[in-house]
């Protein structure tokens, strides 16, 4: 490797802006409040015209999403499996683990997935119980016991390996970068054996601009289905008739207010810093995660699901190379078209969510790693996060596929709101009051996982504005880029609802895809290649 260091990245020496890059900082305010006003100002023709780009964008660069994201799949694996890099560790020699490893995973998981595991481990089962390709093409019958194998082998494509494999190649590029060659914390880092000089100057702040942007997006998203289904608990707890519309989904107003509460707590756990707010909440919710599983373990479908648990990942991951290169096209027939619908909806989507999310997780990753070898860095920010989501999609959606396959929900389940099937599933397995004090369990968990994500963004934002500097935690930075990633969410679900979000994140990760890969090609380089010292 070339011993040249990293030119410093400028930052201002004084005024409002010491210690931050004035020209990313600037630069990102103003891209994400041009966005915000337009919301804001122009609802309808917001939503409208973000559906059309996003649909042009699916249209042209769906394959592209498809095949990336293996591309970091296959890194990852790679450098773990091979000798050179797998034993590499991040940091000195010397250097040893900042957080214990209960800590260090409770971290990882509530910041990278958290909050989908509370929507979607109940949510994804049922989708794909009901219709998945396989349904499409014959293979199986919706919501028949023929189809349980293959509805999993779909769920789990979306929340296994592969975007555990986006959030792993980016903080696996920082942390090494950072910490073995001691560059700044931050994403334009892991791109200079490609960049060279150029990582200080104009080309870096727009990777770290683009970085931002992808990050606001992918997080505003998850807050956006976080919220909503916070707003679904509270009324289960409540009953009160305002917080949901006459649509069957939480009005504008539950919303915003929900909004308001989580984001207000997660500007308050920023400024405490990652070791205290972060950490203890990422505890508490780790813990109260542990609880609800063990209700599902002795409530729930149990037997069912641990029979399902070893089939249903078995199946996934002999079809995992197949379902991660296929990519299905409008050929003209009816099943060609439902299929790259299917593709654009949940796979596309997923992926382009997963690489919106990925600077902030990946930063984050990197952030509580240090001492950490490669190959234990990907055993922990991939392998046992995939399991621990398996183990969520097999005993929580498990209970509601055996409850809608026994004929118990009666299609009460599936025919639920996304955000609301989980408190459908509590329902029918206990009693009106009981139901309750679960639901007030799940509001409580979701709360802190919102709250983690929420705050470790804020803090990661305001490291890449300073140029990888963590200790800026400035709070008048904090409290501001608090208000904008509230305000991007608030503006964007009056402008469209969740659709609006949605479209704007498939938008918005599409460059940082471009960038993710980059810093796979940067990685494999200095992993394989360079003398280690």
């Amino acid at each position: 490797m070339s011993d040249a260091s990293m030119p410093r990245i400028s930052t201002a020496p004084s005024g409002f802006y010491k210690g931050f890059n004035q020209t990313v900082s600037l630069t990102a305010k103003i891209l994400i409040g041009a966005l915000i006003l337009w919301a804001a100002l122009l609802p309808k023709q917001a939503g409208t015209v973000l559906a059309e780009i996003q649909s042009q964008t699916t249209s042209l660069f769906g394959a592209w999403y498809i095949y990336v994201t293996a591309f970091y799949l296959v890194t990852c694996l790679l450098l773990a499996l091979w000798p050179r890099s797998g034993s590499v560790r991040l940091g000195a020699k010397d250097d040893k683990p900042e957080f214990s490893r209960f800590s260090w995973f409770s971290m990882m998981f509530g910041a990278g997935i958290g909050i989908g595991m509370l929507t979607y481990s109940t949510a994804e089962p049922i989708f794909h119980f009901a219709n998945n390709p396989d349904v499409i093409m014959g293979n199986a019958d919706a919501l028949s016991e023929n189809n349980v194998h293959y509805a999993y082998k779909w769920a789990l494509l979306h929340y296994g390996l592969t975007p555990w494999g986006c959030y792993g190649i980016v903080g696996l590029a920082l942390a090494y970068f950072s910490y073995n060659r001691g560059f700044p914390l931050t994403i334009r880092s892991a791109l200079h054996p490609i960049l060279g000089k150029h990582t200080a100057g104009p080309i870096g702040n727009i990777v770290d601009i683009v970085a931002i942007l992808a990050t606001i997006i992918g997080v505003g998203v998850t807050i956006g289905y976080g919220v909503s289904q916070f707003a679904f608990g509270l009324h289960q707890i409540t009953g009160a008739s305002w917080i949901i519309a006459a649509n069957g989904k939480p009005a504008t107003t539950a919303l915003l207010i929900s909004l308001a509460v989580v984001m207000f707590a997660s500007m308050l756990s920023a400024m405490s810093g990652v070791g205290r707010g972060i950490k203890w909440l990422s505890n508490i919710n780790m813990a109260l995660s542990m609880f609800l599983l063990a209700f599902f373990v002795f409530f729930g479908a149990t037997l069912f699901a641990f029979k399902e648990f070893f089939i249903g990942t078995f199946t996934y991951l002999i079809n995992l190379p197949a379902m991660s290169v296929t990519v299905w096209g409008n050929q003209g027939t009816e099943v060609d078209q439902q299929l790259a619908t299917w593709q654009s909806n949940w796979s596309i989507f997923y992926w382009a969510w997963w690489i919106a999310f990925a600077p902030f997780v990946g930063l984050f990753l990197a952030r509580v790693s240090r001492g950490r070898t490669v190959r234990e860095y990907v055993l922990g920010a991939m392998i046992v996060p995939s399991l621990m989501c398996f183990t969520w999609f097999f005993l929580i959606g498990g209970t509601a596929v055996n409850l809608e396959l026994t004929g118990v929900a009666k299609g009460a389940i599936v025919n639920a709101d996304l955000s609301a099937q989980l408190y459908e599933t509590i329902n029918l397995m206990l009693s009106p009051n009981f139901a309750i004090l679960m639901s007030g369990v799940i509001v409580v968990l979701l709360l802190t996982y919102l709250v983690t994500s929420a705050d470790s963004a804020i803090l990661i934002i305001n490291t890449i504005t300073s140029g990888g500097d963590e200790s800026q935690k400035h709070v008048k930075h904090i409290i501001i880029w608090s208000i904008i990633l509230t305000s991007v969410v608030a503006a964007l679900l009056v402008a469209g609802g969740m659709d609006a979000l949605r479209s704007a994140m498939i938008i918005g990760a599409l460059p940082f895809s471009g960038v993710v890969a980059l810093m796979a090609i940067s990685l494999m380089k200095a992993l394989l290649f360079d003398k280690q010292t």
